[in-house]
C-alpha cells in the first residue's frame, strides 16, 4: 500500500509518517525541501516541490497513484482536485477558523462562538464572511465533490516541538531572562482549544484505521481537556521549577501578551470533540500538563534565536521595560480601587434557601 503524506517535517508529520509505516504502508512525503526533519526515517522518499499551487503540484505528483493521501500542508483545495481519481483515500486537515464567529465573534448574536463549538455549528460560507474563513469553508466542500468518501480534520492551535510559531517560548524565555511577572488580559482565563502534535495524528490515524465509519465526515479535534491561559503559565513555571507572579491588566492594553494569547479578542474557543470520541474512539495519548512540560523541555533543549526567524513569526516584542510600566500603572489603579470601595461592606450574601439550625425553629430569615 502506498501512502503520500503532504507535508510531513511539521509537528505532526513525523508522527504520522511513523503511523503509516508502522501500518505497512510505503510512505512519501511531498514538501517544499525547505525544513527537513531527522525525525523522518531514511526508507521514506521525498518528493520536493511546491504543494499550493495546482501547475506545481501536477508537476511534482506527474502521474502517480496513492492507496492513501494525508494532505496537511499547502492548498487542499488544489491538492484535492489534482488528486482527484488518483487516490482511493483522501484525508485533508482544516482548521477551525472554518466557523462563522472565529474570526468576527460580534458577527454572532450572542457575540463569541457558543462552547463547546460542534461540527455542525454554522460555518462561514456567505459573501460578507471574513475571507480566511469562508475559504476554508468552499474549500472543505471541495474536497468533499472531489473525493465524496474523503475525510476532513479540523486542526486547533497545534503545539509541541518544531512549532513554528511557539506560545510557550513567550513565557519559557521571559523566565530564563529572569522576569518574575507575565502581564496577562483579564486574568488570563480565556479558553482555547489546543491539540498536542502526537495527539492530534493519533487522531487522524483513527481514520486511516477506520476508513467507513469515517468516510464523509469533518471532525473537531484537540486535546479532551483545555487548559486557561493562567494554568499554562503555572505549569510552564512549575516545568522550570521557577516561580512567577501572573499580572491581570485590562484585555486593550494587554499588548505585550498577544503572541500568548494568540488573538485580540477575549471570546472562547472551545470545540467539541464528541463526535471524534464516539466515532472513533479518540482518547488523548499525552494529557495536556504532560504534553506542556514536554514541550517546555524539547524547547529548553532547543531555544529559538533571539530576535530570529520563530521570534519574528511569534510578533512577540520582549518589550519588559513597557511591561513593567504596565505592571507598575496596574498596580497602582488597584490600590486607588481599592480605597474607593473600602467603604463598601463585603459581607457575604446570605444564604438563600431556608437553614433551619433545629427541628421546629424559624431559619436565618426568619421564615
Amino acid at each position: 500500500m502506498k501512502a503520500l503524506v503532504v507535508g510531513g517535517t511539521g509537528p505532526t508529520g513525523p508522527h504520522l509518517v511513523r503511523g503509516l509505516l508502522e501500518r505497512g504502508y510505503e510512505v512519501t512525503i511531498f514538501h517544499r525541501g525547505t525544513h527537513e526533519s531527522d525525525e523522518i526515517p531514511d526508507c521514506v522518499e521525498h518528493i520536493h516541490g511546491d504543494p499550493h499551487f495546482r501547475e506545481t503540484i501536477e508537476e511534482a505528483l506527474e502521474d502517480r497513484e496513492f492507496d492513501l493521501v494525508l494532505a496537511t500542508y499547502g492548498r487542499l483545495r488544489h491538492l484535492s482536485a489534482a488528486l482527484r481519481g488518483r487516490t482511493k483515500r483522501f484525508i485533508g486537515i482544516g482548521g477551525v477558523a472554518v466557523y462563522r464567529g472565529y474570526k468576527e465573534p460580534e458577527c454572532l448574536f450572542p457575540h463569541g462562538m457558543m462552547v463547546p463549538t460542534r461540527e455542525d455549528d454554522p460555518r462561514a460560507d456567505g459573501d460578507n464572511e471574513v475571507r480566511f474563513s469562508r475559504l476554508m469553508s468552499e474549500t472543505e466542500n471541495a474536497v468533499f465533490d472531489d473525493h465524496p468518501n474523503a475525510t476532513i480534520f479540523r486542526y486547533p492551535y497545534v503545539y509541541g516541538p518544531h512549532q513554528l510559531i511557539p506560545r510557550e517560548w513567550c513565557v519559557i524565555r521571559r523566565l530564563l531572562d529572569g522576569r518574575r511577572h507575565i502581564i496577562v488580559p483579564e486574568g488570563g482565563l480565556m479558553l482555547a482549544t489546543h491539540g498536542y502534535a502526537p495527539n492530534l495524528a493519533h487522531a487522524v490515524l483513527l481514520a486511516v484505521d477506520s476508513p467507513e465509519e469515517s468516510a464523509g465526515q469533518a471532525y473537531n479535534c484537540g486535546d479532551e481537556k483545555t487548559m486557561t491561559i493562567r494554568q499554562l503559565i503555572e505549569v510552564i513555571a512549575d516545568t522550570m521549577q521557577t516561580p512567577v507572579e501572573i499580572v491581570s491588566v485590562p484585555n486593550e492594553v494587554a499588548v505585550t501578551s498577544r503572541a500568548l494569547t494568540t488573538r485580540d479578542d477575549l471570546h472562547h474557543w472551545v470545540m467539541d470533540i464528541g463526535k471524534l470520541q464516539r466515532e472513533l474512539g479518540y482518547r488523548d495519548q499525552v494529557d495536556p500538563v504532560t504534553a506542556v512540560r514536554e514541550t517546555v523541555a524539547w524547547y529548553l533543549r532547543n531555544r529559538p534565536e533571539p530576535g530570529g526567524e520563530i521570534e519574528q513569526r511569534l510578533a512577540d516584542p520582549f518589550d519588559y521595560a513597557t511591561e513593567d510600566r504596565l505592571i507598575e500603572a496596574q498596580a497602582n489603579a488597584l490600590q486607588e480601587m481599592r480605597r474607593i470601595t473600602s467603604s463598601v461592606g463585603g459581607e457575604r450574601r446570605p444564604h438563600a434557601y431556608a437553614h433551619p439550625q433545629q427541628p421546629g425553629a424559624r431559619d436565618h430569615r426568619a421564615r
